[in-house]
């Protein structure tokens, strides 16, 4: 119950940080395009303002030369060059979407003859101020937005005065809104999804975290339980020595030959842990060389053809890979050995065991096929799990532990292989195992 409650409190936490960093993501990516939005779309708006403004800081040029006759060439008449850049020629026509508000000293409009009755009476209401300018700035009179700019100015008289230029934009501010309203429903929408999605993530993030979880405890608890077996039956005997101090070692024997093979068993459990340990942590090197595959398997299986003949089983070798391959030959010798072990514990007398060896799909495949007892569909999935055993009882009488495959597998899994559990036809078990070349 504790664990479900660390592994939630965890599910929860990955996922808070996941949502955090997908509403950052999507809310600095949604802030970025409409900053790019907004400057497109008021580009063009500002260069036309510029445009304006260099219009006046020439017509100010001419005014001055006007002031300074004595400097201008012969026949130059200043009136006439301001009266092109109005536009009273026909040329350098005025921008017509800008609005010009001349003013005074104090703020009051004083071309109000040129912007209108109904446009003096709504851009009066326009703030203004002298201190702000040549600086492109928002304003809204009323209804209307617009972008603007004071500039300083000097009429033909040589008074001081101010230009407000004012650029009606409600249809870019139109547009923007839109936009806004839209990515801000998107980057909503975006979010809640990453409520989902984080969840998802953490969850599967999890999945190999919980599994290992799971499998550790489970090994725990199976370590356990197969350590506890050995020590409470090796702690009985000896009890039961102490109790009867005078008696020979003759009369005692079977019990200390028990606690001897219970023992061994025991160191045989503990080396075997200590290897899936040293699996699991990635500490184990391989000291590979090229090895020819069947002739390193004949000088393994050599001595198991007598062992096994002396039972009266028969070991047969089909060695057809005829290649060599990258191993660690201590690794797979100990590999061979497992296979080779569990084949004969399981094959009865006159039943045989078979060792073959060939090339498919670029992979030298070894098979180890006996004609035993066979095992059942649950065992051909369960059977690479450490501590599993089909017969408990049978298993521990022939002195198996449920960590030879687990170990098998870890061996392979280290080559860069695989290995697999089958029925062989028409009865018995076999193993099969790819390497890589």
């Amino acid at each position: 119950m504790q664990e479900k409650k660390l592994i939630k409190k965890q599910l929860l936490k990955n996922m808070l940080y996941n949502f955090i960093a997908f509403s950052i993501i999507f809310t600095i990516f949604g802030a970025i395009i409409f900053n790019n939005l907004v400057t497109e779309l008021y580009k063009s708006v500002d260069s036309e303002l510029e445009i304006a403004v260099d219009r006046y800081s020439k017509k100010d040029n001419i005014i001055e030369k006007n002031y300074l006759s004595e400097r201008l060439p012969k026949g130059e008449n200043p009136i006439d060059e301001i009266r092109k850049l109005d536009g009273i020629d026909g040329k350098n026509h005025i921008n017509p979407r800008i609005v010009e508000i001349i003013r005074d000293n104090n703020g009051m409009i004083v071309n109000e003859e040129s912007i209108g009755k109904f446009y003096n009476e709504l851009y009066s209401k326009a703030k203004f101020s002298n201190n702000q300018l040549d600086q492109i700035y928002d304003i809204k009179i009323e209804e209307y937005y617009y972008r603007g700019i004071n500039i300083k100015i000097t009429d033909e008289d040589g008074n001081i005065k101010y230009a407000q230029l004012l650029i009606n934009v409600d249809a870019e501010k139109n547009i923007i809104d839109n936009y806004l309203n839209i990515l801000t429903l998107g980057i909503i929408t975006t979010i809640g999804l990453s409520i989902l999605a984080s969840y998802a993530l953490s969850k599967y993030t999890l999945k190999p975290i919980v599994a290992s979880w799971q499998k550790q405890t489970e090994f725990v608890q199976n370590a356990s339980h197969e350590l506890r077996t050995p020590l409470t039956i090796i702690q009985t005997k000896q009890e039961l020595l102490l109790q009867e101090p005078e008696s020979k070692i003759i009369d005692k024997s079977e019990d200390i030959s028990l606690t001897l093979n219970e023992a061994k068993r025991l160191g045989k459990l503990t080396k075997d842990l200590m290897l899936l340990a040293r699996a699991d942590s990635n500490v184990v090197l391989l000291n590979k060389e090229e090895t020819e595959v069947d002739k390193f398997l004949k000088e393994i299986v050599v001595p198991y053809q007598d062992y096994a003949a002396a039972q009266g089983k028969e070991i047969k070798l089909n060695l057809k890979y005829e290649k060599s391959i990258s191993i660690d030959r201590n690794k797979i010798h100990e590999l061979m050995v497992i296979l080779l072990d569990n084949a004969m514990k399981y094959t009865e007398k006159n039943e045989s065991i078979e060792i073959n060896t060939y090339s498919k799909e670029g992979k030298c495949v070894i098979e180890v096929r006996d004609t035993g007892i066979g095992v059942n569909d649950e065992t051909i999935i369960h059977a690479f799990d450490r501590f599993y055993r089909e017969d408990k009882a049978r298993s521990r009488k022939a002195g198996g532990s449920g960590l030879g495959l687990a170990i098998a597998q870890s061996i392979v899994n280290l080559h860069g292989g695989t290995i697999k559990l089958a029925h062989n036809q028409p009865k018995g078990t076999v193993v099969i195992l790819k390497l890589p070349r």
